[in-house]
This record gives structure tokens, sequence and C-alpha cells, in this order.
């Protein structure tokens, strides 16, 4: 119906489109290992993922000065320019099983939004968009550059201006309760996937309305939340 109000669905990208997982630890090991610092275990890294890498940092060594924090986020920077050098996104981040065709789906389904809200830097969400082919997809694109990182909803606030859609249309998937607690506090929907870097209970700790398990049921999660087919 013409009427129909705007819809805007945005993505977190690490753990929810893309699988960075064996790229975001071979960095944050090249990193810490440039100050001799121990690293912290697997669980701890992934525990991080989507926090701007500052506040991950701070997180990961909170006994560090200041000083040596910010080495560590050049370090990561580094390893992750480095492989990026060696490699497209496609070989290091690729996507998950049927994000291609669900954003397809998306894209061509009238009166649907898409945008983006990560804790990448706007050269390395530019770099996977370009390497995956999906730079022209999503109209709006928050990146940790510019905004407070998550959980702030910053991001989402900046998504809703971009596209004047409302936030009560609006939904945020994303694989970390810092995913979650961003779209609650932006007044939107929030939808947790299960494959990503947070287990279901902190995805439910962070009050997600629904959680899915595979991507190809994000059309009827969708419908169920706003009354409308894709």
């Amino acid at each position: 119906m013409t009427d129909d109000p705007l819809r805007l669905v945005v993505f977190d990208v690490d753990g929810t489109l893309v699988d960075s997982q064996q790229q975001i630890l071979a960095a944050m090991c090249a990193a810490f290992q440039a100050l001799d610092y121990p690293m912290p275990s697997r669980s701890e890294v992934l525990s991080i993922v989507g926090l701007s890498l500052p506040v991950a940092m701070a997180t990961l060594a909170p006994d560090l000065s200041d000083a040596a924090q910010a080495e560590l986020v050049n370090g990561y920077k580094h390893s992750f320019m480095t492989t990026r050098q060696n490699g497209g996104a496609q070989a290091h981040a690729p996507l998950y099983p049927y994000v291609r065709e669900m954003i397809a789906r998306l894209s061509s389904a009238p009166g649907i939004l898409m945008g983006i809200a990560t804790g990448k830097s706007r050269r390395g969400l530019d770099h996977l968009l370009e390497s995956h082919a999906l730079q022209d997809v999503f109209v709006t694109q928050q990146v940790a550059d510019h905004h407070p990182s998550k959980p702030h909803p910053s991001m989402l606030h900046t998504c809703l201006s971009d596209t004047g859609v409302q936030a009560e249309h609006s939904v945020m998937i994303g694989d970390t309760e810092f995913d979650i607690e961003m779209g609650r506090a932006a007044g939107f929907h929030t939808i947790g996937v299960s494959w990503g870097y947070h287990d279901r209970a902190r995805l439910c700790a962070g009050g997600a309305d629904q959680i899915i398990d595979d991507f190809r049921v994000l059309p009827e999660v969708l419908f169920s939340l706003w009354g409308t087919h894709l």
C-alpha cells in the first residue's frame, strides 16, 4: 500500500554478516605480542567484538596505561591492514550462509531501507563492502570513527536521521549484547543472531525481541514484528 511507512533494517557486521573471527583473533594476537603483553583468551577477545577499539583494549588490558592501550589499538589496526593487503575480505571475512540472498531479497522489497552500524572503521567497512560487492546496498552506514562505542545509540539515531524512518518501524540485527542494548536504547525492535560472538544467554540478557539461528527465517521474523510481507 502506498501509505505504508518506510521500514529500516540495520545490521551489525562482524559476527552478523561476516565471519571475521580468525582475522580478529590474529590481529589481536599481533597487537599484544608487539607489546610483549599476555594475550587474552579467545573467549575474552570475542566477548568485546562490536565495541570500538579503544573501549575494547581498555576492557582487555585495564591495567595498562592509556598510552599502552593506544599502542594496542594501533598494532591491531596495522595487523588488520596487513591482512587486507594479503587477501580480500572474501578470504579473511566471508559472508555467513544465506546473507547475500537475504540482503538481495530485502533490497528488492518496496519500502525497505537497509543500514549498517558497526564498530569497524570507515576504511575497514569500505574495504569489506567492496570485497563483497555490497557497497551500494546500505543507504546509511555508521562506523566507529564518528560515534561513541556501542551500546550508545548514537549510530542508530543517525541512521534514523539519514533515512527519515521512525524508530518503531526500525530493527537492529546483531550478534552481541551490545547491538541489542544499542537497539533498545534507540527504540528499535531487536533481533539477535545465534551464529556470532555472544551466546544466546547474553542476547537474551540484552533484551533481544527475537533470536534467529538461520538467516533464511529473517523475512518471517520481520513480518511478525511489523505485520508486513517481504
